[in-house]
């Protein structure tokens, strides 16, 4: 069966999509299925009613939050995310959105931000990973143009919304730790330094150029 949620950190992460608008170089999809022993590869997107019966099955109140991460993107499907999260903050449970900022992006037309306040999402994690237009465009390989500049906008307008915002960097040489830092301070958001994965790790070591 496809793996829906997973478990670790004391968190439930769900995985709704493979999809996704960026093709970092570092990102897990590139080296593994998976992560924590979970294939997260699925045969077919869930919907809203599958991964609610799934999570009806599970005693929710024992994870710290339930965050909508995975192997894609989560704002690809919007309108499961939001669904999905007003049906978790009915049982008043903490939810967080990890995501690529590209939301504006995929949905020119929807006030994204706007939405996902109105959801009830309790804060936000974004995949910044760049102190620079340069950087981000060759690591990142958005699939949009402007990307970088719609990840700051993203960031500024959630913090802007009262939304609690973080923003989170790989560790790579190729990457200004130090500016990104201050870049988040920048946007009033909390700053996170995410380690590369193992696999991605391994392969950087035989592939420099990876």
């Amino acid at each position: 069966m496809d793996t829906i949620y997973y478990k670790a950190h004391g968190n439930l992460y769900l995985n709704l999509t493979n999809r996704c608008t960026a093709d970092c170089v570092f990102c897990i999809r590139n080296f593994a299925t998976g992560v924590y022993g979970y294939d997260l590869r699925l045969s077919k997107e869930p919907s809203v009613e599958e991964i609610i019966e799934a999570l009806e099955k599970l005693d929710l109140s024992k994870y710290r939050e339930i965050v909508f991460t995975g192997l894609g993107e989560p704002t690809l499907r919007l309108d499961v995310l939001l669904e999905v999260t007003h049906w978790l903050k009915k049982r008043e449970l903490k939810v967080r959105l990890d995501t690529n900022g590209h939301a504006s992006l995929i949905h020119p037309k929807k006030d994204v931000i706007t939405e996902l306040k109105r959801a009830g999402i309790d804060s936000i994690s974004v995949s910044l990973n760049a102190e620079s237009e340069e950087t981000y465009n060759r690591l990142c390989r958005p699939a949009h143009k402007n990307a970088y500049r719609a990840v700051l906008d993203f960031v500024r307008e959630a913090r802007k919304a009262g939304i609690p915002t973080r923003v989170t960097v790989v560790e790579l040489p190729e990457i200004d730790v130090e500016k990104c830092r201050k870049l988040a301070a920048e946007l009033d958001s909390d700053f996170h330094v995410r380690k590369l994965s193992e696999a991605a790790s391994k392969k950087n070591k035989k592939d420099p150029r990876a």
